[in-house]
């Protein structure tokens, strides 16, 4: 039985991933970096310096921390400028139901300004615990962001539940000893492996959340 449910935001919550590639393209254009959607759906999870240094590397150049941290605000800055995203359909009335029987919290590799607005829009009240990628040293693929946050449920790892739909949270969340079901949002199936349970759409994920059991409601 679980009595804690942890959410990725991107992708889970918020069909806004196709937002964050187009701002990431622009952003790596100025520093005349060429990429296309698929590169960031395929390392979605990682905070921004993360992304950053997996590009350039990839790019077979580096990123001093002062051009990270330029890129990064950049980044940002387009994204909360032109932001086209929506929470995904029937989302936000399944979790006002699960938070009446499970602690709920979000791990993103997002930075907090833009995790907030999105919540703050789209899911007010829902959340105990918000962890962001300004959060923490190490983001996804490292276990660092999913143990900070069961640290501050105060839960045990048997009792947490983790749902990702990005290969590095996947990877996060199992190096942290969790239990963790995928959605394929923006990456195929076969790049979800590592997952528990792997669903091929929202649907499905849903029908499974909705029938989770809890011993102990929320108090």
């Amino acid at each position: 039985m679980y009595n804690s449910l942890i959410f990725d935001a991107d992708g889970v919550l918020m069909d806004s991933m196709p937002c964050h590639a187009d701002a990431w393209i622009h952003t790596f254009s100025e520093v005349d970096i060429d990429i296309v959607r698929q590169d960031i759906y395929d390392i979605e999870g990682s905070n921004h310096v993360g992304v950053i240094k997996l590009i350039f590397e990839r790019a077979g150049r580096e990123a001093n921390s002062e051009l990270i941290e330029k890129l990064r605000v950049r980044k940002r800055e387009l994204f909360l400028k032109k932001r086209n995203i929506a929470p995904f359909k029937g989302m936000y009335d399944l979790l006002k139901e699960l938070k009446e029987k499970f602690h709920l919290a979000v791990v993103s590799g997002s930075d907090r300004p833009i995790v907030d607005s999105m919540l703050n829009e789209f899911y007010p009240d829902i959340f105990e615990v918000i962890i962001t990628g300004a959060d923490v040293t190490n983001g996804k693929p490292d276990p660092e962001p999913y143990l900070k946050a069961i640290e501050i449920l105060g839960a045990k790892k048997d009792s947490c539940l983790v749902i990702e739909n990005a290969p590095l949270g996947v990877d996060s969340a199992k190096d942290a000893g969790l239990f963790c079901v995928a959605v394929a949002t923006y990456v195929t199936a076969e790049k979800l492996k590592k997952a528990d349970i792997i669903f091929p759409d929202h649907a499905p994920l849903m029908e499974f959340l909705a029938g989770l059991e809890t011993e102990d409601q929320v108090q």
